[in-house]
């Protein structure tokens, strides 16, 4: 059967108005893609074609399939049909375009007819949809194959990657109700640095340099935060800071940081298979990298049991380890490393778990999502040590939120040290790090320093 043959083939005739019109729009777009899949079949998945000759091919086949279609289309709908069709074909749909679009930091999709993307901080509908269920299930099924993942029924939820390292989380039938959900949180091709951090009010410069030496002189510190909030980000910001010479090893539940440094091991967990066998989890691979010869260990997120691995390589030699985690302050973070310690299966008493955490966790670094969209660090903290059966905390540099909102809703206020000189400083200075008084003196003091008063 020719390309034109398949192309007519269940083609009837169209209903009447702008429905009829529309509807027999995607009959069409439906026909082309089937009959270009069909047409093409393994040139599209053959290697040796580069990206520019494959999007040529199916540009051609596309032009010679709209050749011999009957059906009367105006030039703006003739281009928007070749977009469509070669967005399905090679990318990714109808949300090709948001992905494209350096000013989206995430995309959510509601089901096939409700597509939402946060640019700012702020969420907003868009005006794009997926022609149907099916069109949104044959995206999300082609974004799960491609890193050796699948989904279906008897496994309808899955995290998975974009090439890009954009982390994606695909929700299908019986769990999706109006679905199938598809969550996008774009990762920029060009990693945010602590420059950008700075002018975009993250935190300020004092607190920089202070978390800079921290990672330098090789503290263990947690990322501490809500979902949202960036704490990959920001974790992937302090790893940059980790020195060349050293050997660093990654683990994640599916590939985000962008580490530049030159000797990098990236681990990456492993789902069970169709049998339920074959899964490789968090804890197994943070095992796994103390037999690699670690000069520092990150973690992508603790979120079970591996908490207690991880607690016990911060706690026998592996300094300048590097971990986030979900909490709302540096406090509420402690008590759910004590949780996620529990979680392990071990029966420990709640005092141990204490004094591991107080002796292996050097800094909490706490973030927000401000009500302005904005996310901000609000506290950089000291884990002192115990003091009977609690563990104290110290602020080093607190968020100032007294400092109000501007005319736009914006939050004046910037991160500012508390005065405090944490106790870790002689740790640092015995490594070469020296911290000089004007990073931690109090806003209005630390200009007095800076000249010598």
């Amino acid at each position: 059967m020719s390309l034109y043959e398949r192309l007519q083939e269940g083609s009837e005739t169209r209903p009447a108005g702008d429905a009829g019109r529309s509807t027999a729009l995607i009959d069409l777009r439906h026909r082309v893609h089937a009959a270009l899949i069909e047409e093409l079949g393994p040139v599209l998945y053959d290697k040796r074609l580069t990206d520019d000759d494959l999007r040529r091919k199916v540009h051609d086949a596309l032009q010679a399939a709209l050749a011999q279609e009957r059906t009367p289309l105006s030039s703006a709908e003739r281009s928007q049909l070749i977009q469509d069709v070669s967005d399905d074909i090679l990318g990714y749909g109808p949300i090709d375009k948001l992905l494209r679009d350096d000013d989206v930091s995430e995309i959510m999709c509601n089901g096939p007819d409700q597509i939402f993307v946060e640019r700012g901080g702020k969420l907003a509908l868009e005006n794009v949809t997926f022609a149907d269920e099916l069109h949104l299930r044959r995206i999300i099924d082609k974004i799960v194959a491609q890193v050796g993942r699948r989904i279906d029924e008897s496994m309808p939820l899955c995290d998975a990657r974009l090439a890009d390292g954009s982390r994606v989380n695909a929700v299908v039938a019986p769990l999706a109700v109006g679905g199938p959900f598809l969550t996008i949180r774009k990762f920029s091709a060009d990693p945010l640095r602590i420059d950008d951090l700075i002018r975009f009010g993250t935190l300020s410069v004092h607190a920089a340099r202070f978390l800079q030496a921290c990672i330098v002189g090789k503290l263990n510190v947690v990322v501490s935060g809500g979902t949202g909030t960036g704490k990959t980000t920001t974790l992937n910001v302090l790893s940059s800071f980790i020195p060349d010479g050293e050997r660093i090893v990654t683990v994640e539940d599916a590939k985000e940081l962008q580490l530049n440094q030159e000797h990098v091991l990236s681990l990456e967990t492993r789902p069970p298979n169709i049998e339920g066998k074959g899964e490789i989890t968090i804890r197994d691979l943070v095992k796994n990298t103390l037999r690699m010869r670690p000069d520092r260990i990150v973690v992508g997120e603790c979120r079970s049991g591996e908490a207690l691995d991880m607690l016990q390589a911060m706690n026998t030699g592996h300094d300048g380890s590097l971990t986030t985690l979900h909490a709302n302050n540096p406090r509420d973070s402690l008590s759910r490393l004590e949780t996620l310690v529990l979680m392990a299966g071990y029966d420990l008493p709640v005092r141990a778990i204490r004094e591991q955490i107080s002796s292996a966790v050097d800094c909490i670094v706490q973030l927000q999502r401000l009500r302005d969209g904005t996310r901000r660090i609000t506290h950089v903290s000291e884990v002192v040590g115990m003091e009977g059966d609690i563990i104290t905390l110290q602020d080093v540099f607190l968020f100032d939120f007294g400092a109000g909102v501007d005319e736009q809703g914006r939050y004046r206020g910037q991160l500012k040290p508390t005065g405090v000189r944490p106790k870790f400083a002689e740790k640092l200075a015995d490594n070469g790090i020296k911290l000089g008084p004007e990073m931690f003196a109090p806003q209005g003091v630390s200009d007095a320093v800076r000249r010598g008063r």
